[in-house]
């Protein structure tokens, strides 16, 4: 049997990049993305947000496709959360997403970063880190 680790640090916004996660509902959303990936089989090792946007960190089995994961979280995330009203109007993710590959030594390092992401954008918008990450 083939051994894989594959560590994935993944962004996505939110569409138009309005701040709908707020205090009320952001680890209620954290929440049921972590459920939503258990159930569909995705090994999600962490997670977190700010305001228009989440991280996290993925690690793929051989048979799992990176934008096919992506997909289901999102999609069936943002289903969940107009469902249960847990934004004013439409709630949608922005089509695009940021993915890189993480090696096995940085992981804690991601981990940290993305755990602190209050403290983060207090000092760097979302526009600032997404222009960072794309150079």
């Amino acid at each position: 049997m083939a051994y894989i680790r594959i560590w994935i640090h993944c962004v996505w916004g939110t569409k138009k990049r309005i701040p709908f996660l707020n205090q009320t509902n952001k680890d209620v959303i954290i929440n049921h993305i972590k459920a939503n990936a258990k159930e569909k089989g995705i090994y999600l090792d962490f997670i977190n947000g700010h305001q228009e946007h989440i991280h996290c960190i993925l690690s793929l089995n051989a048979d799992q496709k990176l934008s096919k994961s992506i997909q289901l979280l999102k999609g069936e995330s943002s289903f969940w959360i107009n469902k249960n009203n847990l934004c004013p109007g439409k709630f949608e993710w922005s089509d695009e997403y940021f993915a890189v590959s993480v090696s096995e030594s940085q992981i804690n390092s991601v981990r940290e970063y993305i755990k602190n992401q209050e403290k983060h954008h207090s000092i760097k918008s979302w526009d600032e880190e997404f222009k960072e990450f794309m150079d």
